[in-house]
């Protein structure tokens, strides 16, 4: 399905990229060093065509402008091939859960794996409390790096100039796993929406890159990947519990690790035009298992699909990343003790991980996790995006984006699949009001818009106007997007019903979690002045699914096919 308000006008000119600009790799494109028709030149292994060796020009890369688009409205290509980091991250948390004893056998890949901080910027979010279950939602955000700091990976992402350029974050997805782990929620962002970044300190030299308004890709120049992450709860409101990062050479040997993920399009696909654009990827109609460099270039395609934009590219991601699942879910290429090594290896070495997922075991149990969640409720989209006024650069679609966020926020599948709970009738109050505890406390400690004073204090008034005369406040400031109530016992359902009324919150604000002491009320940044809750249209009815806009692909999909372009047919 076409979204104009994503993918923008067909008509708009776009403005080719100098080879001579910052930030365009070395060299034209280069296919093994020769063209598919020369002499010497040779298709690579699995059965579809492909050509390239990876030093390759980027996909449709544009000037480095500081992470913005191209002018004329279409968001630029720039180094394509760092659109697949996600793949071996993925696979990384998929192939530790499916692997079994096996991984214990392998105690040095802890040495393997590089860790970092989890943030960079403050306290940030506070963790949600647990369901009355005492479940949690799993929340981690996968990276993808541009570096090239070793010769495999300046190999693989051409751009020699950059080797000592600070990497860039180009594939950011964030992955959800509901506190249930009955679905899975996957949303890719962008990589040139203009964010605001906060205040990072850089775990390693102590400088601190002030708060900046910039491409959400450059984050990761803030200090690492926990400014990305620290970035990523901003512009959300969702916590995240983990980050992992892999660069260049780690894409490449998981897909080989792994043995071909198929792919398929709907015709022949020659990713490549006389100016040197595109990833290389050759291709013939139909099906086809891709590995190593040619997973690359399907991933990094952006040329040769749709309408070449970034939008056609991430369906290709997505279309790769749930075929991959199933794949792994089959327990392809798990059987056997070699191949389950290199997978092993390939896996941890690709890995930069917060500290709270650096060992395997922890990998191994998170893993754990990710394999309960079947393949059918696997959903991937893209955030709902629009152009900016001048079109320079892309922005989250006003309603929509928020919409998506807000979702996850709350534990609710994009696919619109949770199970509905039947309808009963509210349980009536068992506290009189001016009997009733409650503790009221400022949630709007944002680390970019900073906290609003008294929030507390001015809710817990109008409580009190309310005939809520037993409310009280708590002074601690936190941090949380949407304003709840909390509840330990069900007996108290009725009488947390009863308050959001009286303050005109939706009952979605009303929760009960295994955590709470008693009854808790915390405004959150979407209340930050005023004693009224500000109403939002169709509050009571909010969204069940991700907006069409998000274009969601389901994980068990297994007939997707990726429409080419039939400027890059042969």
């Amino acid at each position: 399905m076409r979204q104009s308000s994503v993918r923008g006008d067909r008509s708009r000119r776009r403005r080719e990229p100098d080879a001579q600009e910052p930030g365009w790799d070395d060299g034209p494109y280069q296919d093994q060093g020769l063209p598919p028709d020369a002499p010497g030149w040779t298709p690579p292994e699995g059965g579809a065509v492909s050509s390239g060796d990876g030093d390759t020009p980027a996909d449709g890369d544009a000037p480095a402008d500081g992470g913005g688009h191209r002018k004329g409205g279409r968001p630029r290509g720039g180094k394509g091939r760092k659109v697949l980091r996600w793949t071996a991250l993925t696979v990384a948390v998929l192939i530790v859960g499916g692997a079994g004893a096996g991984y214990w056998y392998y105690e040095h890949l802890n040495a393997n794996l590089r860790k970092a901080p989890r943030s960079l910027s403050g306290d940030g979010l506070k963790k949600p409390d647990p369901n009355a279950f005492g479940q949690s939602p799993l929340n981690i955000l996968l990276l993808g790096s541009d570096g090239r700091n070793s010769k495999e990976n300046i190999e693989l992402g051409g751009a020699r100039q950059d080797a000592d350029r600070k990497p860039l974050a180009d594939v950011q997805m964030l992955l959800h796993v509901s506190a249930d782990r009955s679905n899975m929620s996957v949303i890719s962002i962008p990589r040139d929406t203009r964010v605001t970044i906060p205040e990072c300190t850089d775990p390693k030299t102590h400088k601190v890159y002030p708060q900046t308004s910039a491409a959400i890709n450059e984050s990761l120049q803030h200090g690492g990947p926990g400014c990305t992450l620290a970035t990523w709860q901003e512009l959300t409101g969702i916590y995240v519990d983990h980050f992992m990062m892999v660069d260049f050479a780690g894409v490449v040997d998981m897909a080989d690790a792994i043995g071909g993920v198929p792919v398929c399009v709907d015709k022949n696909v020659y990713s490549h035009d006389s100016k040197g654009h595109g990833s290389g990827l050759r291709m013939e109609k139909g099906t086809h298992p891709v590995k190593g460099v040619q997973a690359l270039q399907w991933l990094r395609t952006r040329y040769g699909f749709e309408d070449n934009t970034d939008i056609g590219r991430a369906k290709a991601q997505h279309m790769y990343m749930n075929s991959m699942v199933r794949q792994l879910k089959k327990g392809t290429k798990l059987s056997n003790p070699g191949q389950l090594r290199d997978l092993a290896e390939a896996a941890t070495k690709a890995l930069t991980v917060d500290d709270g997922l650096d060992t395997v075991k922890k990998l191994y149990d998170l893993g754990g996790d990710l394999s309960r969640v079947p393949t059918k409720r696997i959903t991937m989209v893209t955030m709902p995006w629009q152009y900016s006024p001048d079109e320079s650069y892309v922005m989250p679609k006003p309603g929509d984006a928020e919409a998506t966020f807000g979702l996850l926020r709350n534990d609710t599948a994009l696919d619109g699949k949770d199970k509905k709970k039947k309808a009963t009738p509210d349980p009536e109050p068992s506290t009189p009001k001016g009997q009733l505890k409650v503790v009221v406390q400022n949630g709007t400690n944002s680390t970019v818009n900073g906290p609003v004073s008294g929030r507390a204090s001015v809710v817990q008034q109008r409580l009190s106007g309310l005939g809520y005369s037993a409310a009280g406040t708590d002074s601690a400031l936190t941090t949380q997007a949407d304003t709840t109530i909390t509840y330990r016992d069900k007996g108290q359902r009725g009488d947390a019903l009863a308050l959001a009324k009286a303050l005109g919150l939706p009952k979605s604000a009303v929760r009960e979690s295994s955590s709470a002491t008693g009854m808790r009320l915390v405004v959150g940044n979407d209340w930050r002045n005023g004693s009224a809750y500000p109403k939002k249209s169709g509050e009571e009815k909010a969204a069940d699914k991700a907006p069409d806009s998000a274009d969601a692909l389901n994980g068990e999909d297994s007939k997707a096919c990726m429409k080419v372009n039939p400027q890059y047919t042969f």
